[in-house]
């Protein structure tokens, strides 16, 4: 029996752990209790990481569509037919109908190759991943107020914190190790401000708890800057030599109404007072969120505000206080930063600045697209003259994971051609004409990047099982068949080629991720020790920007045909489409099916039991589910986790966008509940 140390595959903490291995097999999982973000803990998720890596359901060798049903093929024989389709199909429509979808499951260096395979060798800047649907409005939102589009500060400094402001954000059930840093900061004399509709737990422990209705965000995030603008709570200082524009925000927020608050939020403005007064009293305080804040057609705006705030009372360009947005899976920093996104390159350089396509020119060799490309919600919704007609999916799972799942699923049934990489015949596998088996995060080698920033590796535990390969392999070996070699022989040396082509990521080297706990970015050269927190002295924009945001409702609310508010999200046993999470024991023992939770009030003015069915309708669709009786959710607004195939959430959704981010509000859309007898 040996230990190999690595990442955790769930969440982006970053948690480090060791795979117990024995004749190829992994029979135990341990914590790091040097790593600074596990300690020698781990969730209920981290401790059962390694079951699905030996499920019976594992992909172990190619599957290619013969008269409408998958049957077993050679590599060869796979990779032929996916190059063979991909380049005819871009012979006859062009490039710009082919869609690639990236992974925030995979490496940093699987990421780099699929979004240089969509680019060098498609010639298509069409690629995206599940950025789109969680954090894409906080890469606008942070972009456009402070230059840089990720967490300002480590996990660690959350311990020392004065006060900490969490909304939108349910931390101990989906990032728990960060919520245990927020605990260390209680029991320091830390304040804890919790903005939610759901009575979340972290709220048993808030000093201040604020319960807005779904999708006012602004409103009250105004109120609350006006607030401090009133009584001069506000960094001056830190306003005159930091920041930009601060004139012609202060008088559009002068103009704002606090009587809106309660009015639009529910939130009385003493409520509002006591939290505005508690986090912009002190010198050092954070806030932290996550897709409850950015799931929304207002998704931006949202963001943008909480910048606003920050800069507003100079909590930001300092250790322990500044902005943090929780991204949800374990590489989704990481694969935005590889630049699996349509308008940039690695590092967040923009596709369409011709110094920039150069530079990638020269290396690569080969001429690129110079427009920005389709979002991964414009692949499958309207997409007008530039109809995808052929896809090359990477460890995604859009027809349980993207909105209205009756359109998404028709679009990908109206493909021409589909190719999927995965470890599981997911639901989007299912419509594949050809499925190419991948390898897990415990058989290969790479890097993730945490949410906090920090780069750190995966190490390969046992072999793959069956056929299958690592996704840097398959890419590998596709990309040849369509006359652009890509003849790496590691991910360490494609990590080299991201260093030389990525400015913040050029002193990520593996001999150093070897030594400590990774770095964090920006690294800009081999001597650089890694930067822990961001905009010291400066923004990276130069000067952060204020703008006043104005408030915009949802896209769909309730009315006499749909009278319930419905939000969406994750629970604490399961993961993102649950491929992973629902074969493995324990998780599925705790928590096997889908539920709606529900206010007593509502359940009994409805005839609806505890545990017993209930119809959930919206104007897309219907599911059925067992209530669960809560007095955590506001009369008139109800919950369902988006984990179960078999009452698919997002059934109900709509797929109705932030108009510059493209991400769809989950968060939001109305329903009618029935009885089920």
């Amino acid at each position: 029996m040996h230990r190999v140390l690595t990442t955790c595959c769930f969440c982006a903490c970053g948690c480090n752990l060791y795979l117990e291995v024995e004749a190829e097999k992994i029979v135990g999982v341990i914590p790091s209790r040097e790593h600074p973000i596990a300690r020698g803990n781990l969730c209920l998720k981290g401790w059962n990481s390694s079951e699905f890596v030996h499920h019976k359901d594992r992909l172990r060798y190619p599957l290619i569509r013969k008269n409408g049903r998958l049957v077993k093929a050679s590599w060869e024989e796979a990779l032929d037919l996916v190059a063979k389709k991909l380049s005819d199909i871009k012979e006859r429509y062009g490039a710009e109908c082919l869609g690639v979808l990236s992974s925030a499951k995979c490496t940093n260096e699987e990421n780099y190759l699929l979004m240089k395979f969509a680019r060098a060798v498609l010639k298509t800047n069409n690629v995206d991943h599940c950025a789109r649907l969680c954090h894409s409005p906080s890469v606008i939102g942070l972009s456009n107020a402070f230059g840089s589009a990720a967490m300002t500060n480590a996990i660690s400094e959350l311990a020392g914190a004065e006060v900490i402001l969490v909304t939108g954000s349910n931390t101990t059930e989906q990032h728990p190790q960060i919520a245990r840093f927020i605990f260390d900061a209680l029991a320091r004399g830390a304040k804890l401000i919790v903005v939610d509709p759901r009575r979340i737990l972290l709220s048993r422990f808030a000093h201040v708890y604020l319960q807005p209705r779904l999708g006012t965000d602004v409103i009250w995030l105004n109120g609350m800057m006006k607030i401090i603008l009133e009584e001069g709570l506000f960094d001056d200082a830190f306003i005159e030599m930091r920041t930009e524009n601060f004139r012609a925000f202060s008088e559009m927020l002068r103009s704002f109404d606090l009587k809106h608050v309660q009015a639009i939020s529910g939130i009385p403005v003493e409520d509002l007072r006591r939290a505005a007064r508690t986090y912009a009293s002190v010198k050092r305080a954070m806030i932290i969120y996550s897709m409850g804040i950015t799931q929304h057609i207002s998704g931006t705006d949202n963001v943008q505000s909480i910048a606003n705030m920050a800069m507003l009372t100079g909590h930001v360009e300092q250790e322990c206080t500044g902005v943090g947005p929780l991204r949800g899976q374990n590489n989704v920093q990481g694969a935005c930063d590889m630049g699996a996104l349509p308008g940039t390159l690695s590092g967040y350089q923009s596709v369409a600045d011709e110094g920039i396509r150069k530079k990638f020119e020269r290396v690569w060799k080969t001429d690129l697209p110079t427009a920005p490309g389709l979002t991964a919600t414009d692949m499958f919704h309207g997409t007008g003259d530039k109809k995808i007609q052929a896809m090359f999916i990477m460890g995604e799972n859009p027809a349980l994971s993207h909105p209205d799942l009756k359109t998404t699923r028709a679009a990908l049934q109206a493909l021409e051609f589909v190719a999927v990489s995965d470890i599981f015949l997911t639901e989007t596998a299912e419509f594949a004409d050809v499925v190419l088996p991948a390898a897990s995060f415990a058989e290969k080698d790479g890097t993730f990047t945490s949410t906090e920033r920090r780069i750190q590796r995966i190490r390969k535990a046992i072999s793959p099982v069956g056929t299958s390969k690592p996704d840097w392999q398959i890419i590998r070996e596709l990309s040849s068949r369509m006359n652009c070699p890509m003849d790496y022989e590691s991910p360490a040396e494609i990590m080299e080629e991201i260093a030389m082509l990525t400015p913040i990521y050029g002193g990520v080297y593996y001999d150093r991720l070897e030594r400590g706990w990774g770095l964090f970015w920006p690294c800009p050269n081999r001597d650089h020790p890694g930067t822990p927190f961001l905009h010291k002295g400066s923004f990276a924009r130069g000067k952060g920007r204020f703008e006043y945001i104005s408030y915009r409702p949802p896209a769909e609310i309730p009315d006499d045909a749909y009278p319930f508010y419905l939000t969406t999200g994750r629970i604490y046993e399961h993961w993102h489409t649950g491929s992973m999470t629902r074969r493995i024991t324990a998780l599925s023992r705790e928590q096997p099916e889908a539920f709606v939770e529900i206010n007593p009030k509502d359940a009994k003015r409805l005839g609806v039991a505890n545990a017993k069915p209930v119809r959930v309708v919206s104007r897309r669709g219907e599911i059925t589910v067992k209530a669960r009786f809560t007095d955590d959710v506001p009369e008139k607004t109800v919950f369902i986790p988006f984990h179960f195939r078999e009452a698919p959430a997002n059934i109900l959704t709509h797929g109705h966008c932030d108009p510059g981010a493209k991400i769809p509000e989950f968060k939001v859309c109305a329903v009618r509940l029935e009885p089920v007898q």
